[in-house]
């Protein structure tokens, strides 16, 4: 019996997976993530969300589907955008725990088993980080890192906050979590940011972990930097003035203290 959990399986992990015109990554992103978490034994499910693709992406995960029971394919017929695909993805989850996956194979499905493990061990979220030691980075485009790291040494300082990638996807949020900072206003990237500040900001125990990064081999990128400046501040200045106006009306007690 998981003393933390109370459930023989320990916690069952649900991992949402925002999907548009990944036709030539999808599956092997599924395939990959499948096999690391039945090696592993973890109790799971994966909800690929198609944000409204119109090449073969949807063909691509009902095949899976096929040789896969705990697969799951939902679609995002109302307006598009990431983070409309992965609220689509938090309405019907049945985990202990949300994980946020990219469909075209930038992630490390072995990272998520780190995640699992600081569960485990109580924490509320677990954020990984490209840029710490132990962490592993490949084919990162210059511009893209430059912009990338002066926005998270910023993040850092104004939230005072433990993690140097707050601006990376792949994190992973107990259901008290989710249900805690609802609702969730981004329609865009811009939830990359909403969810781990409004976490952080709140009260939420997280731990941090190293994790490998690979920049795409197939498909096109989605993210555009031009359209995404006003709606990244937007949040941030959202949160930021709940941190410093709410008198801490929102802020709960960490499940555990963190380490060291």
């Amino acid at each position: 019996m998981n003393e933390l959990t109370g459930r023989k399986r320990g916690v069952f992990l649900s991992v949402i997976i925002p999907a548009r015109n990944e036709e030539g990554s999808v599956g092997e992103t599924i395939a990959a993530l499948s096999k690391t978490l039945k090696d592993r034994d973890i109790h799971h499910e994966i909800i690929v969300v198609d944000d409204g693709s119109t090449d073969g992406t949807r063909e691509v995960i009902l095949e899976a589907m096929k040789a896969n029971t705990e697969l799951i394919y939902t679609r995002n017929d109302s307006r598009n955008g990431f983070g409309l695909a992965i609220r689509k993805g938090l309405e019907s989850y049945r985990g202990d725990a949300a994980v946020i996956f990219m469909a075209d194979g930038s992630d490390d499905p072995r990272d998520i088993v780190r995640y699992y493990e600081k569960l485990e061990e109580g924490y509320d979220c677990v954020f990984g980080s490209r840029f710490m030691r132990g962490s592993k980075v490949s084919d990162y485009p210059l511009p893209k890192l430059l912009l990338n790291r002066a926005a998270n040494t910023m993040l850092n300082i104004v939230f005072r906050l433990d993690n140097n990638d707050i601006t990376n996807a792949f994190k992973c949020y107990r259901r008290e979590v989710i249900e805690g900072i609802s609702p969730v206003l981004s329609l865009h990237f811009n939830i990359t940011v909403e969810l781990p500040l409004k976490a952080a900001v709140r009260g939420y125990s997280y731990a941090t972990v190293p994790i490998s990064w690979t920049g795409r081999v197939k498909g096109i990128a989605k993210f555009k930097i031009k359209e995404m400046g006003s709606r990244y501040m937007f949040i941030i200045l959202y949160i930021l003035l709940e941190k410093l106006l709410s008198r801490g009306d929102y802020v709960r007690r960490p499940r555990v203290k963190k380490p060291g």
